[in-house]
């Protein structure tokens, strides 16, 4: 009965298929985690969707920033570029079906018994637990309903940055959104950089990575995230698993089993091709 937690797939379901079958994933006795960001760039996000929307209870995952970008795309809300590499998803006969599978998936995870978090971006030390899972419960309900489209078009943009209890409305649901899928720097008070896409050592002052400030949720739960691929899955502190290591850029998949933290990796599949020519 392993957990098997998977970082951003980005539409490499080949590797996915390989990384599975490395740790002989059982979906009749194991659970897959996946770190969001399912669909976008890599080459087969339809079959992805398809391929988790099947595993049912065996799977838990959390929507990342691409996996709302796609179903902004639905709602008419963003443009398909042809980086996205979303068409075939969006042409196929049952994207109705996994588009609104897919809007019904929580952004966080939260599993007491392991003392374990995911997030897309992760967590933001602002937040205690019970704050991380109130605003998750309330863009998941908006995500649900009938008024999404309002949402997605509302959740481009940066501010506000900064966490407090008073907020309320779009802005809130905006912080929430961008603190959950969004998020890598933050000052020191805690607020959010939404602009610096660096990596940590080229970052400017007084700019820290989130995981670098001490916060309510990593001092009492691991914290598992995907998102920041330039990361290379390195420099976190004890606790804290980067699992993106930039796949459908030419990386590697990832996987950490959470029994005996034993991790797994699987080369992109357009990169070994290219090495073997």
């Amino acid at each position: 009965m392993a957990t098997l937690l998977v970082g951003d797939v980005h539409g490499c379901f080949q590797e996915l298929q390989a990384l599975l079958a490395q740790a002989s994933f059982n979906p009749t006795t194991d659970t897959l985690w996946l770190t969001g960001d399912l669909v976008a760039r890599g080459p087969d996000s339809l079959e992805v969707l398809r391929y988790v929307r099947s595993l049912g209870d065996s799977v838990r995952i959390v929507l990342g920033n691409h996996d709302l970008h796609l179903l902004a795309i639905y709602a008419g809300i963003s443009r398909n570029k042809p980086k996205d590499n979303l068409t075939e998803l969006l042409e196929a006969p049952d994207c109705d079906q996994l588009i609104n599978w897919l809007r019904r998936q929580p952004v966080l995870q939260v599993d007491e018994e392991k003392a374990l978090v995911m997030g897309h971006a992760g967590i933001t030390p602002q937040w205690d637990i019970d704050t991380a899972k109130r605003c998750a419960r309330e863009i998941e309900a908006i995500l649900s309903s009938d008024s999404y489209p309002l949402f997605l078009d509302s959740m481009y943009g940066d501010l506000p940055n900064c966490w407090h209890d008073e907020l309320s409305g779009l802005p809130r649901l905006r912080y929430a959104t961008n603190a959950l899928t969004r998020m890598r720097y933050c000052y020191p008070n805690g607020c959010l950089d939404m602009i610096c896409k660096d990596v940590p050592k080229k970052a400017p002052a007084p700019l820290k990575p989130w995981f670098e400030l001490s916060g309510p949720v990593s001092e009492k739960y691991s914290i598992v995230f995907g998102h920041w691929a330039s990361l290379e899955g390195k420099g976190t502190p004890e606790g804290i698993y980067a699992l993106d290591t930039g796949c459908c850029w030419g990386g590697k998949l990832t996987m950490l089993r959470w029994e005996d933290k034993q991790y797994f990796q699987q080369h992109s599949l357009a990169t070994i091709a290219e090495n073997d020519e």
